[in-house]
């Protein structure tokens, strides 16, 4: 018999359930896979990104830091070794040097919103604003990002599939294009009412207490019209 080759430092479940499908959006918009196919990172400037996806995990690695994104900021990172891991996640349609060229990714279906949430705490955005064209009306938008237009038009039938909301892609360009997916208020409420299904599901706190602050603004505004 052949040597077996050295055991994972650390062992990951790979059974479906919301964190692992969290876990898989996250490292869609800010992992990387090596091309060793041994080793993966993962790469956020909040702290809370990080202990959220090393709990989901259940992994404990050593914290490092780099430097991240178009603007060069200082950020956390993480980085494992683990081959059963990505290998399981090349089956999926992750790969080397995704950014650009990522396409569909193989999530069962009772599982994609927790993957959505994982793309929209990752590379996604959420912002209100009162539109002075109409008297007290306020807006607010949901928008998904990718550099890979295959990856984006997917995220778009998906999202249609289970909830019947099409949204807007526009590119906009810094180093780069940057395909983005956009939902606007009604629609974006559907989605939303999806990703954050319970108060205890896993994601970053910046980013839904941002949303609950608009959801309560628009719900003042729904009283003061009735």
């Amino acid at each position: 018999m052949g040597k077996r080759g050295p055991q994972p430092k650390y062992k990951i479940n790979l059974a479906w359930r919301p964190e692992l499908a969290y876990v898989v959006g996250l490292l869609v918009t800010d992992g990387n896979l090596s091309k060793d196919g041994r080793h993966f990172s993962f790469v956020s400037k909040d702290i809370e990104q990080i202990n959220n996806f090393n709990k989901c995990l259940g992994v404990k690695p050593k914290l490092g830091e780099t430097i991240s994104g178009y603007k060069g900021k200082s950020a956390y990172r993480v980085q494992l070794g683990n081959v059963i891991f990505c290998n399981f996640l090349f089956s999926i349609g992750l790969t080397p040097a995704k950014s650009k060229t990522i396409g569909p990714i193989d999530i069962p279906a009772e599982y994609f919103f927790d993957y959505l949430r994982g793309c929209f705490d990752g590379d996604g955005c959420f912002y209100s604003y009162w539109d002075p064209r109409w008297r007290s009306s306020f807006m607010f938008y949901l928008t998904f990002s990718s550099a890979s237009s295959k990856h984006i038009l997917w995220l778009r039938d998906k999202i249609y599939n289970h909830l019947s909301v099409r949204g807007h892609i526009s590119k906009s360009k810094r180093k780069g294009s940057i395909y983005n997916l956009r939902y606007a208020k009604k629609e974006a409420l559907e989605i939303i009412k999806r990703m954050y299904y319970t108060q205890k599901v896993v994601c970053l706190p910046r980013k839904r207490d941002k949303i609950k602050k608009a959801l309560e603004i628009e719900k003042k505004q729904q009283k003061t019209y009735v």
